[in-house]
């Protein structure tokens, strides 16, 4: 599911507005429609209760003038429920029942029965809100009375294009007992529809505010993009510092500033850094190169040996030093190498040499690199198998989309918990600095560092078999780069 959401800032927070307007929508448009319902319940009750209060009221009159004159007031509310879509012939409007008929079109109104009883009580206090209700919904073509009075009603034509209509029938008994006062209401043909409206205003304001926020967005994550890219560039070469322009809103602004300043300063401090590192090598090789020819001199063979040892020891440091400094800065471009000769030629270097170190698997693949970085690291990583696990076995393996040199050993191995640190500088398994047990400890930071160089990672593993370990595999992972 997560790979079909947006991965932008931009993306992200459009989809977050949008969502949070359309649940926002979804609830105005369900509290529209519950109040377009209740309005609709109410209107109806009122009708259906002026039907009853008339037709209550013209069954007590004793006199012909006051019948004319509740009939004029019928057809006063007549034309108010033609002008609603309501109207039907007054004579069904209201009428006495002995017993109630039911139909099998018959769906209960149970939402109409509390207003009504409320509007009654206004209507009829002597009745004491304990007269009995029962509201229907049925087919005009189904009620009883409405199909016996049809067929010889000159409202026939008119009324037969509505029969699939539906009318409300509410019977009110006000004593609990004795007949019933029925009253008959057509319910308007248009009934409330919200959700059209609902659906235009939701496309209006998602228009409109998304559109407003995606220029907004636009112009934050327009610079962001740009600040990203410089940085990624400034990672990967920090010689070439550049001043990015400030734009968009004032918090960009001052961190793009930020970041300006910043860049400055690290670039001048590598700049520094290697002036310091050039001093360093020439003012320190220059005496040891002097120191190395006068211990010619020192009569005493075990002397002299020890001390071109000491001095090897030194030089060989500073050297170690000096290209875990360099790594990264070098101005050749990556050549396009035989990754299966680079392997081959190094595990044939130590083989020259009488280590017992073998070529295993071996997949031929070409891939840009700086193939003396590369060479060194796969030699740092070859030594240490030598020098702690007995033996190397080299390979190389294309892993998916990662190009792997794998060097195992039978060795000890080295414990979980200092695997981590062995990857630091001045880090060894071997308490001393003595070259023919270990060296400075330099070895496995500079092929980490140029596993870096080339955008991939040094990985260190214990090997097992049944719980017990049986030697050490580093790795070397490069992403595999598409060639022409």
């Amino acid at each position: 599911m997560s790979r079909f959401l947006p991965k932008s800032l931009m993306g992200q927070t459009l989809l977050a507005a949008a969502a949070a307007l359309l649940v926002a929508q979804v609830i105005s448009a369900s509290l529209l429609y519950r109040a377009a319902e209740q309005r609709r319940l109410d209107n109806t009750a009122e009708r259906i209760v002026s039907r009853i209060e008339l037709g209550n009221f013209r069954a007590q009159l004793p006199g012909r003038a006051e019948r004319r004159a509740a009939r004029q007031e019928a057809r006063r509310n007549d034309r108010s429920d033609e002008r609603r879509g309501s109207r039907m012939p007054r004579r069904f409007h209201f009428r006495f029942a002995d017993e109630l008929q039911t139909t099998a079109s018959d769906k209960e109104v149970s939402a109409l029965e509390e207003p009504i009883r409320e509007k009654l009580s206004e209507a009829f206090p002597q009745w004491g809100g304990n007269a009995a209700i029962n509201a229907v919904l049925r087919l005009q073509q189904d009620d009883p009375v409405y199909s016996r009075r049809l067929a010889s009603s000159r409202f026939e034509r008119s009324d037969l294009r509505r029969s699939k209509r539906e009318i409300v029938v509410v019977s009110v008994r006000p004593d609990g007992s004795g007949r019933w006062l029925q009253a008959r209401v057509r319910l308007p043909e248009n009934r409330p529809r919200p959700l059209p409206g609902i659906l235009l205003q939701t496309a209006v304001l998602f228009t409109i505010l998304l559109g407003l926020l995606a220029l907004i967005l636009r112009r934050i994550t327009r610079p962001l993009a740009a600040l990203t890219s410089r940085v990624e560039a400034f990672s990967g070469d920090p010689d070439q510092a550049a001043r990015l322009e400030e734009s968009g809103p004032q918090d960009m602004r001052r961190l793009i500033a930020a970041h300006n300043a910043m860049e400055a300063r690290v670039a001048a401090l590598i700049d520094e850094k290697d002036v310091m590192l050039g001093a360093i090598g020439h003012d320190l090789k220059t005496p040891l190169a002097a120191l190395r020819v006068r211990i010619e001199s020192v009569p005493d063979d075990t002397q002299r040996a020890r001390m071109a040892d000491s001095i090897e020891d030194i030089t060989s440091t500073l050297d170690d030093i000096l290209s875990l400094a360099r790594i990264g800065r070098s101005a050749a471009k990556a050549e396009l190498t035989d990754l299966a000769a680079l392997t081959a030629s190094v595990a044939e270097e130590f083989e020259d040499l009488g280590e017992p170190v073998k070529l295993a698997l071996v997949q031929r693949t070409t891939q840009p690199v700086h193939v003396t970085w590369l060479k060194r690291a796969l030699r740092n990583l070859v030594s240490n198998a030598v020098r702690y696990g007995e033996g190397a076995r080299v390979s190389l393996l294309n892993d998916g989309d990662d190009i792997v040199l794998r060097v195992d050993d039978d060795g000890p191995g080295i414990p979980d918990d200092a695997i981590t640190d062995m990857l630091e500088p001045f880090q060894r398994g071997e308490a001393s600095r003595n070259r023919s047990t270990g060296g400075a400890g330099l070895g496995l930071t500079l092929a980490r560092a140029i596993a870096e160089q080339h955008g991939g990672v040094l990985s260190l593993k214990n090997r097992e078999d049944g719980g017990t370990i049986t030697g050490l595999r580093a790795e070397i992972r490069l992403p595999a780069k598409q060639t022409d």
